[in-house]
């Protein structure tokens, strides 16, 4: 798909056919997309502020429609108090006069109809009491309790009970429309005040009434649904709004209005008009305050319609416009394309000449079947001309150049040959200049450490010298100090060795002391023994863990040397005072098989630092101002040279760990030059 890709847009940019058509079809694509942008524009505004303006007629009339129904019910209430029935009664016999208008409310079909004296005019507020005192009708919403509402009729509060969906509670205020009618006797004092009106709870008949009245038949999209609600505060009381948009099933009644909505309707008294997400969907709504007759907000009207059925239409109505554009587009891209095929493949033809001939390929371009006197035919003859001259002018450099070549591979031959000679004898001259380096630098080392174990011996003899004379003159009295002098007589012998081993390599060949198999923790014990009598002044505690139990094949002296400078290292990085810990474990492989031992040497003092820990082990790097920077770096050839590992953990301010990783077997290779530098 890539390859078919990238030839397609390999050929738009080179052949000239794809360009001009390019050329020709971006300028009619660039104006017919504008178009439809500005047609999508203009008729989404236009489509959007119709439906806005719609639902805002449909709240108009439903108003108007709640208020004609609403006059209807006063009307019927007027009615029961002209009939003949009550005229009677209210002239012959009062005292009936309640029972018989309670009777009443299923004839008119009202919900309750009741008929108060005057004495109870203070029941009622100061505006329904001041409109009744001028004899006016009134008619309007409000909100009753469950105890009000059992004062009108008594099964008034069951029906007025609303579950709440989603909510574990359930209302018991009802929501009713109310009319009053004040009845005067005939001196004008006012006598009696019939009340009556419909619970609006649970009621569908004067939502459903409304809605036939707002939305007739044929006047929504196909697919959408109108719906009528009266709200109680922020709840559905009675609505055609369907629990389930797709089936239309049920009513929502029970059911919140949204925060945005009941902020703007409830709180601010506006009158909402915009998209609304409708319990399960959203709609084109309307909304506006529902107020009682003191002008207090007790609820809301709304009216709307399914937004999806007119966002379907509106959609099928673009697709059908953008498959005609396209089908416009696609009908005049054929045209430009054959047009500039039949134009262009003379061109097309001489291209493929010029690059077959780039090929080395001899090719004429000939007749290309068009009028004679065009100008591309003229251009084809012309450049069948020019590659006929020059395919003579090759032939002839051809020629030449063949007896050139010749020559060329003869000087070309004599000069590799050269070349080959000088390069093997700068590399011979290279090896012996390498070796005469090496030589020079071996002669130098031996002479040096010749001088240097001469130095040494002299002072050992005389060490040695004195102190078995020290032994003489004591004679009995040096049990006391037996185990000191016995590590003064091994310290020399390991003196002598080292000497020894200094002047053998600088004779000849290399140290020769022998790498035996050695059990670890005597060699750690010793070294142990030698720290302790060189800390006796010091407050230095040692403690001691051995467990290993593997054999190691190493050099005793040197395995001496490397713990003494590692547990020395440790007492001066603790200022001479604290605790320092030596363990030694057999060293194990991921199967659980020992594979040599470890000696773990762990002080409290200063640390390392992070930038430090990295350069401890090169030559010559220390931080003590009487170190000499070749401890941890002899120490590290010597265990390196027989295949072992020192690593290092530290915390600084805290202390630092060194583990001496010994294998069972040790390494081969350079033993003797490892040895030398060890004993450095």
């Amino acid at each position: 798909m890539k390859q078919y890709l990238a030839m397609w847009v390999r050929r738009f940019r080179t052949m000239v056919r794809y360009r001009l058509l390019l050329l020709t079809s971006v300028p009619i694509i660039i104006t017919l997309l504008a178009l439809i942008a500005l047609t999508m524009y203009w008729t989404v505004m236009y489509t959007w502020q119709s439906a806005l303006m719609n639902v805002r007629a449909d709240l108009a009339v439903a108003h108007h429609s709640m208020e004609l129904l609403q006059k209807e019910q006063r009307m019927r209430l007027t009615s029961l108090t002209e009939s003949y029935d009550f005229q009677h009664l209210l002239r012959e016999d009062e005292s009936q006069l309640i029972d018989w208008v309670k009777l009443q409310s299923g004839r008119y079909d009202l919900d309750f109809v009741v008929i108060h004296p005057a004495s109870a005019l203070g029941e009622f507020s100061k505006v329904n009491r001041r409109l009744l005192m001028r004899g006016e009708e009134q008619t309007f919403f409000q909100t009753l309790e469950d105890h009000e509402l059992d004062a009108l009729s008594p099964d008034l509060p069951a029906r007025a009970q609303i579950p709440l969906l989603s909510e574990s509670s359930v209302i018991s205020s009802g929501l009713v429309s109310r009319s009053l009618i004040p009845i005067f006797n005939e001196e004008g004092n006012l006598q009696w005040i019939v009340d009556g009106g419909m619970l609006l709870n649970n009621s569908t008949l004067l939502v459903d009434r409304m809605r036939d009245l707002v939305y007739a038949s044929n006047t929504l999209p196909e697919g959408s649904i109108g719906t009528v609600t009266l709200f109680m505060q922020d709840i559905r009381v009675s609505t055609n709004v369907p629990l389930d948009s797709t089936q239309l099933n049920g009513r929502a009644i029970g059911t919140r209005v949204s925060d945005e909505v009941a902020q703007a309707v409830l709180n601010q008294g506006e009158t909402w008009v915009d998209r609304a997400f409708v319990y399960d969907d959203w709609y084109v709504s309307a909304y506006e305050p529902l107020k009682d007759h003191d002008g207090n907000i007790i609820g809301m009207l709304y009216t709307g319609y399914l937004e999806w059925p007119m966002v379907k239409t509106y959609l099928t109505n673009i697709v059908e416009l953008g498959l005609g554009i396209v089908t416009v587009l696609l009908l005049s891209g054929v045209i430009v394309y054959r047009g500039a095929r039949d134009l262009f493949l003379p061109i097309e033809k001489m291209h493929q000449v010029v690059s077959a001939i780039k090929l080395g390929l001899d090719r004429r371009i000939g007749s290309l079947s068009l009028t004679p006197g065009h100008e591309l035919a003229i251009l084809g003859q012309q450049f069948d001309l020019v590659l006929d001259q020059l395919h003579q002018r090759n032939e002839v450099i051809k020629q030449a150049s063949l007896g050139l070549e010749d020559k060329v591979k003869e000087r070309t031959q004599s000069l590799r040959e050269k070349t080959e000679e000088l390069e093997q004898h700068i590399k011979l001259l290279n090896q012996a200049r390498s070796k005469l380096v090496s030589s020079e630098k071996l002669a130098a080392l031996g002479e040096l450490t010749a001088g240097i174990a001469h130095e040494i011996n002299n002072p050992t003899a005389v060490i040695l010298g004195n102190v078995e004379l020290l032994q003489f003159e004591l004679g009995g009295d040096t049990e006391r100090v037996k185990e000191e002098l016995d590590a003064i007589h091994e310290q020399i012998d390991r003196i002598r060795n080292i000497t020894r081993s200094l002047l053998q390599y600088s004779r000849q060949g290399g140290v020769q002391d022998e790498v035996t198999w050695q059990h670890l923790n005597p060699i750690v014990e010793e070294s142990l023994t030698l720290v302790r009598t060189g800390t006796k002044k010091l407050a230095i505690d040692i403690e001691a863990e051995l467990n290993a139990k593997c054999s190691v094949e190493v050099n005793r002296h040197q395995l001496l040397q490397v713990l003494v400078n590692l547990q020395m290292n440790g007492v001066h990085a603790m200022d001479d005072k604290g605790l320092l810990k030596v363990s030694t474990e057999d060293w194990l492989d991921e199967q659980g098989a020992a594979i040599g031992a470890v000696v773990i040497i762990t002080d409290h003092g200063c640390g390392i630092s992070q930038e430090n820990i990295q350069r401890i082990f090169d030559p010559f790097f220390t931080t003590r101002r009487s170190g000499t920077g070749l401890g941890l770096s002899v120490s590290q050839g010597i265990v390196t040279g027989i295949g072992g590992e020192i690593t290092v953990s530290s915390v600084q301010g805290e202390g630092a760990t060194f583990s001496v990783y010994l294998p069972e077997k040790a390494a081969t290779e350079s033993k003797q030059i490892l040895e030398f530098v060890s004993s450095n």
